[in-house]
């Protein structure tokens, strides 16, 4: 109904800037300058939850750089 509706936008509104991000981190050949226009778009995301995804991806992404290899 009505309520099922308002979810689906809310839903729908939250996944649609995560969607074009993803899309850009992986359709960019070159990742690094990726990430700094993408850095843009979430900026300027008003949703708490699109900024918390993005610092997950950030880290994820630094991370195993910064580890010693293990060989």
């Amino acid at each position: 109904s009505h309520t099922q509706l308002s979810k689906m936008g809310w839903l729908q509104s939250l996944f649609s800037p995560l969607k074009k991000l993803w899309l850009r981190l992986h359709s960019t050949p070159k990742k690094r300058r990726g990430i700094y226009i993408l850095y843009d778009d979430v900026k300027s995301c008003p949703y708490e939850d699109v900024h918390v995804l993005w610092s997950i991806l950030v880290e994820s992404n630094t991370i195993p750089s910064s580890l010693p290899s293990k060989q």
